[in-house]
């Protein structure tokens, strides 16, 4: 789905603003810096007392210095706005310890935190920060965006042990897995299948009226011609919800036990058409 400049100026306010709830709610109570900026900040309020807004300003600035220096001019002024924004709005939001309870609240405030991070990936923005190194490392030295980030967020949260201990340095490594997962399901969409890659020594005509049969409904099915043992054969390739998965494999079972399976995730299906049609 397409957005108009103000509906996105909308959204990345909102996003950045979830962001500041997940840090100042869950986070930061607790003194756990799960990666990024924000988490460069919570470990200045512990050991300083410096407030986290300040102290994420700071970062982002020289973020937005390197970004400028290293990276084009397109890159540095997309995330400007981010960069300048989330740092008031982490100054203006309250801070508060709503859950006491510090692994729930890291819980919590991953969860909050993924979706407002998802929902600026949606508009193509971004809170700066620590966002900016992976893309300076991937430009100078080839090294994935993801995985630049990765390491950036790890060594932060690696100071969480000097200053807030071990059981602080866990939950941060917990809320980097948790976070990635839940962005991760909301990028890709809930409503999952599986795309099943069917060859067999039965005929095709057969299999599929066999597996129509039994799983009509729900059910897609293409015909591609692909390699199998020495020569070319019909493959079917069937799109089917999770919950029917199990009861495909035992009816193709059915008809040919030897029929060769490839299953793999579906996150997004367009087009193909009904069995029978």
């Amino acid at each position: 789905m397409k957005f108009n400049r103000p509906t996105k100026t909308i959204m990345m306010f909102v996003a950045l603003e979830i962001i500041a709830i997940s840090i100042n709610f869950f986070f930061a109570p607790h003194g756990v810096a799960a990666g990024g900026a924000t988490g460069i900040a919570i470990l200045m309020q512990e050991v300083a007392k410096i407030p986290v807004g300040l102290t994420t300003m700071a970062v982002n600035a020289v973020m937005l210095a390197l970004a400028w220096w290293l990276l084009d001019r397109a890159t540095a002024k997309r995330i400007l706005l981010g960069s300048v924004t989330l740092p008031i709005l982490l100054a203006i939001t309250p801070q508060a310890m709503i859950v006491e309870d510090r692994l729930l609240a890291i819980i919590v405030g991953s969860v909050i935190f993924a979706i407002g991070v998802a929902m600026l990936y949606r508009i193509d923005a971004s809170s700066g920060g620590t966002t900016v190194p992976p893309l300076i490392f991937k430009k100078y030295f080839g090294i994935k965006p993801a995985l630049g980030l990765l390491a950036i967020d790890f060594v932060v949260a690696t100071f969480n042990i000097p200053v807030a201990g071990l059981e602080a340095f866990i939950l941060a490594l917990f809320s980097i897995v948790l976070t990635s997962i839940v962005m991760n399901y909301i990028e890709t969409g809930f409503d999952r299948k599986k795309a099943v890659y069917v060859m067999s020594g039965v005929a095709t005509a057969d299999l599929k009226a066999h597996i129509q049969a039994d799983l009509a409904h729900g059910l897609t099915v293409q015909h591609v011609t692909g390699g199998f043992s020495e020569e070319a054969r019909d493959m079917l390739m069937i799109v089917v919800e999770q919950s029917d998965f199990k009861r495909l494999i035992d009816t193709i079972h059915e008809v040919d036990v030897n029929a060769f399976i490839l299953a793999v995730e579906a996150t997004e299906v367009h087009g193909g058409y009904r069995m029978g049609e």
